[in-house]
Formats: structure tokens, sequence, C-alpha cells
């Protein structure tokens, strides 16, 4: 084998040591890790200890291994850098959204067990919806966390019900996020604001994967003046247009 096949499969070692302890949201011990990539625990070993020199991955307790603070910074600015690209890409949709049917349009994404707000659009109305970018929403609680959370992976809906204080709302919860997988959005009223409904439809990268979600949001009491099915079409029209234009720009 030439010193650049070995360069090679080095570095996709290394490479998916790291997806590994990433999809893992855990630490792992070095026999695990060696396992989960199938390679020789000695061999996991020798690349553990160059990726921890270069602080991509670092030991925690027990003989623990996590990722390290050098490849969760390259991380955050990757994160950065797509929430800026997602604003500028989703905003001319949000506008035409929002002259259509004159009600406040918001664009989150995940962060944790939250969601957060990156892009608002107001509607012109005297009384409207109104919230900051930056302000965090629960993620199993409203529309736009459920419409996230639907289509999430198993390991973040274990960890959400997890916080639910029984098994009732955690079957309900569990039943509402199925229902919104058929539909294809969610539709809360007064769940995180008092007298807000909410509706909610689903954003995609190009693999198909879960990445933010397009809200309308309005007082309760104007629901009943919408055509509902209208409204309903409208906000999923647009989240399935923000999803084209992702898919061919990231």
């Amino acid at each position: 084998m030439t010193s650049k096949s070995n360069s090679t499969q080095t570095l996709k070692r290394g490479l998916d040591i790291l997806f590994v302890l990433g999809e893992a949201g855990t630490t792992l011990s070095v026999s695990e890790i060696a396992e989960r990539v199938n390679i020789p625990e000695s061999t996991a070993y020798r690349l553990l200890q160059t990726m921890e020199k270069v602080e991509v991955v670092e030991r925690k307790d027990k003989g623990q291994i996590g990722l390290g603070m050098r490849i969760l910074h390259l991380a955050r600015s990757l994160s950065q850098q797509m929430d800026r690209q997602i604003n500028e890409i989703a905003r001319p949709f949000m506008e035409k959204l929002t002259k259509q049917v004159n009600e406040t349009s918001v664009l989150t994404i995940r962060t944790g067990l939250e969601v957060i707000c990156i892009e608002s659009c107001e509607s012109t109305r005297l009384i409207r919806f109104v919230v900051e970018n930056g302000k965090l929403l629960p993620l199993y609680s409203g529309a736009s966390g459920k419409a996230i959370l639907a289509y999430e992976s198993k390991q973040i809906i274990d960890q959400v019900l997890a916080r639910l204080e029984n098994e009732s709302k955690k079957e309900a919860l569990m039943k509402e996020l199925t229902q919104i997988q058929s539909d294809g959005y969610s539709l809360t009223f007064s769940e995180v604001d008092r007298d807000v409904f909410g509706l909610a439809a689903p954003i995609f990268d190009k693999t198909g994967r879960i990445i933010a979600s397009l809200t309308i949001a309005g007082p309760v009491e104007r629901w009943e003046e919408h055509s509902q099915r209208d409204l309903i079409q409208a906000v999923i029209d647009s989240a399935k247009q923000i999803t084209e234009h992702l898919k061919s720009k990231i």
C-alpha cells in the first residue's frame, strides 16, 4: 500500500471517529469507538492520541473520549454561516408570505432542546404577533418547535420525552408528532404565547434532514377570519419553496 493510500485511509478513519462521536451525542470509550468505526482498538488508540494533540477530541472522566473544543468551535462557525445563508434564502419567501396573509412570519432552528428565532417578518396590522431575533422557544410546545421535533432523530425526541412529567403527556406529544408528519404542518393555539395561534411547516436540507421551520403567527381571534385551508397551504408551499432553494444553495 502506498504512502498516499495510507494517508487517505488514516484521514477517513479520523473523520469516521469524529462522525461517531458527533452522532453519539455523548462520550465514548476507546473500545466503543473502535467497535463503531470497525477498526482495531490499538488503531483507534493511536488515532485518538494524534487527534487529542490537535484538540479535535479530548479525554473526559474515566477514559471517556468526547469532541474537543477546536471541532466544536468549527461546528459553531459553520452553524452561524449556515444560519446566515438560510436567512438570506428564506427572507424573500417570508416577506411574500407575510404580505399574502398579513400575519407575522417567523423562521426558527433547533438549538439543543429549544428552538431559536433567527428571522421574522412582521405583519403591518396594528395588532400583530411580534418576536425578536434570538428568542428561545420550547421544542416540545408551540407550532415552531413541534414542526421541527416531529422530523428530528429518535435520540432528540427521547431526550424531549424524558423532560415531560408523566406518561399521558408523553403519549399525547408522540400522537401529535405523528399527526404533524402525516399533515405536513403543526397548528397550535396559546401554547407558548397567550391568545396567539401558530401554524408552522418544516424546512429540510438537500439530504432531507430537518433544519428549520417556517411559522405564521397572529391573534387567536383572527384565526377564524382566514380561509384556513388556504392559509395552511400557503405556509406549506412557502416552506417547500425555501427547502428547494436551500437544496441548490447549501
